[in-house]
């Protein structure tokens, strides 16, 4: 069974966090919500959510693949939390999928991981993208894939960010079978 990592804070895109745990569960993936304290979290829409665990007690376990949601201000906490870094610098160097929507790509750029990529955001996160990584390619595709790379572009594409996070984990028959279980 795949397992999947996504560590969240402060301001998190609800939508976003949960769509994509949500949607992987329903594929059979193992995933683990992590706050970056182990605590309750309030979203950006004042939701509070339970972490199933703290980030660093988790971060050394075996994970396929690690996704950033979105939100502010949890798009700049998670890029500058040193754990949530180390976690995805390791699944870089191990090859594995590293996926982000809304802002939280701006924390990839920020880890150079977007360099010569592909790559989609929340359109006003475009400049700082671009500034971050220069010779990344910026496009407005609601899903980007490059190599080990996966971005979407906010609340509205979360499920189809989901879903692709489905076909990658899991292959492309689960992902339609997910698709037509919940009707998108």
């Amino acid at each position: 069974m795949a397992r999947v990592l996504v560590p969240f804070t402060t301001g998190v895109e609800e939508i976003e966090l949960l769509a994509i745990v949500d949607i992987l569960r329903r594929a059979g993936v193992e995933v683990c919500m992590a706050s970056l304290d182990g605590n309750m979290v309030t979203g950006r829409s004042a939701v509070t959510m339970a972490a199933d665990a703290d980030i660093r007690d988790v971060a050394d376990d075996a994970w396929d693949m690690v996704v950033l949601p979105g939100g502010m201000p949890n798009a700049h906490l998670l890029r500058d939390d040193a754990t949530v870094k180390m976690v995805v610098e390791r699944l870089r160097a191990e090859r594995k999928s590293i996926a982000a929507i809304c802002a939280a790509p701006t924390a990839l750029a920020a880890y150079g991981l977007t360099a010569g990529k592909r790559v989609t955001s929340y359109p006003a996160c475009r400049a700082e993208m671009e500034a971050l990584q220069p010779s990344s390619v910026y496009v407005d595709d609601v899903v980007v894939e490059d190599d080990f790379l996966i971005t979407s572009r906010g609340a509205g594409t979360a499920v189809a960010f989901a879903l692709c996070l489905v076909a990658r984990l899991c292959g492309v028959a689960k992902a339609v079978e997910v698709k037509s279980d919940i009707v998108a």
